[in-house]
């Protein structure tokens, strides 16, 4: 019986072993496969029991921030609305005021000039000349830097 045992069966056997080997080895990378997803499983399940809770709690907070915020919003704009009230009425009186504030500076100055002029020439129409001249002058450069800063 060994006589008729040849090369063509030596490679069926060789190849059933290989083959009962490959399914064994497949076999076990399958079932190591199957533990690792079972593990898996459990860490998601796990992940999921725990994290619902905190995102539950996360969006009632964002919830209530949304809220401070947009109570914050409200006070913002009442401020903004404050600010162009007073800006407006500052303006206003600013306005009120400039004018009148402009011609006693100049009419203070041309009286000093005025004097000063009248001391050293005693000439009374020589002396009224140039007080207007310098209540006019400072009233321009009065109002030279008003525009300048803006009032």
């Amino acid at each position: 019986m060994l006589a008729s045992f040849g090369w063509n069966d030596i490679a069926d056997l060789a190849l059933a072993i290989f083959l009962i080997l490959a399914g064994l080895s497949l076999a076990y990378a399958l079932w190591k496969l199957g533990a690792t997803l079972a593990r898996a499983t459990t860490f998601i399940k796990g992940t999921e029991r725990e994290l619902l809770p905190v995102i539950t709690k996360l969006g009632g907070t964002i919830d209530r921030v949304n809220d401070q915020l947009d109570k914050v919003d409200r006070m913002t704009d009442s401020a903004v609305d404050a600010v162009e009230s007073v800006d407006s009425a500052v303006r206003t009186v600013s306005s009120a005021v400039r004018r009148p504030v402009t011609k006693l500076a100049g009419a203070a100055t041309g009286v000093r000039h005025a004097a000063s002029s009248f001391r050293t020439r005693h000439d009374w129409r020589e002396s009224v000349r140039t007080g207007k001249e310098e209540a006019a002058r400072r009233e321009r450069d009065l109002e030279d830097e008003l525009d300048e800063a803006g009032t």
